[in-house]
């Protein structure tokens, strides 16, 4: 196998995970990526995320009243 190219390497290694753990390894990438990310894209990414999750938020009736209820409740240990 030392003569494989990394690429190959990596996706027969990841081939032979089991599936939960595929997805492990894809939010790792997915992680890593965001580490090689400039500043703007960062900013682009977090902004399109926040109004996404604004936008279900508006979509299931969710309040800000809400989101502080549910921070609570974790808090406490509920």
């Amino acid at each position: 196998m030392a003569n494989l190219p990394l690429q190959e390497t990596l996706i027969r290694e990841i081939a032979s995970l089991p599936d939960e753990r595929k997805e492990e390894v894809l939010a790792f990438v997915r992680f890593l990526k965001i580490g090689l990310a400039d500043e703007d894209t960062l900013r682009q990414r977090f902004e399109t995320a926040l109004n996404k999750a604004r936008a279900r938020s508006l979509e299931k009736g969710i309040t800000e009243q809400d989101i502080q209820a549910e921070i609570r409740a974790v808090r406490s240990g509920q």
